[in-house]
């Protein structure tokens, strides 16, 4: 049952992605344990309301080495979101370890909590509740790119602590919101979906991401997000947007 927590900034009625896509992600990863999750895609077919909702697992491609998992959220008899999640084999080798580039100013630098009224409407939500951001480089409503450390405030379970990569599921959605460069009251940029992709597993309990939105003219954009932990690179997130504003028509 999803809390006011979980909503987003379109509508009070309506989730944030991010807690669906980490719900998502709970059902999915006992499926792959001992494995590295390599990729999340998640598909939000539409609006996840704030009723009870049913969720389901199992093994699509059974493999020791490769294994997709498929996840998916129902309201009654309604899918409303489902997910992949791709699961590779872990063993020592002897390739070495790529250099890793340093990370963005930790969240420790950055500037304390966002308040409230710059995160978005003024009603309790995943955006200003739900999770804790200090940004190191933009803001809120500031145009443009941006790097925003996020912890979660509220495990995605009551009673289970969330798993490194559920953080990251949680947090990668804020892409195209830290670094929209249209704010709300001009146009919706709503993602359709989520992909993230990891190399390793996150450390600690604070997510970065460096996020980067282009939009064109026929109603459709793209937000990009580098992902990191306070120890460096972790991996990357895409967006696809719907963008809709006064000038789109159709």
């Amino acid at each position: 049952m999803p809390t006011e927590l979980a909503r987003g900034p379109w509508s009070p009625e309506a989730l944030h992605g991010g807690p669906p896509s980490a719900l998502l992600l709970a059902g999915a990863e006992p499926l792959i344990a001992g494995m590295h999750p390599a990729r999340l895609t998640v598909e939000l077919l539409r609006p996840v309301p704030l009723t009870p909702l049913r969720l389901s697992a199992h093994v699509s491609r059974p493999g020791r080495k490769v294994r997709l998992v498929e996840a998916q959220l129902m309201t009654d008899e309604t899918i409303v979101a489902k997910a992949t999640l791709l699961g590779i084999r872990v063993e020592d080798t002897d390739v070495p370890s790529s250099p890793m580039p340093h990370p963005p100013k930790g969240p420790e630098q950055s500037p304390t909590e966002v308040p409230e009224t710059s995160a978005g409407p003024r009603y309790e939500a995943f955006h200003n509740a739900g999770v804790e951001h200090r940004f190191a480089e933009g803001h809120f409503g500031e145009p443009g790119p941006a790097t925003d450390w996020i912890r979660l405030r509220v495990p995605v379970v009551p009673g289970q602590a969330p798993s490194g990569m559920q953080r990251v599921a949680a947090a990668a959605d804020f892409g195209n919101g830290i670094s929209s460069i249209l704010t709300m009251g001009e146009a919706t940029f709503i993602n359709p979906d989520l992909t993230v992709y990891l190399h390793r597993l996150p450390v600690g309990e604070w997510v970065g991401l460096e996020a980067v939105t282009v939009l064109q003219p026929q109603g459709v954009g793209l937000a990009e997000s580098r992902l990191w932990d306070e120890d460096g690179s972790i991996g990357r997130s895409l967006q696809s947007l719907l963008v809709e504003g006064p000038t789109v028509t159709g």
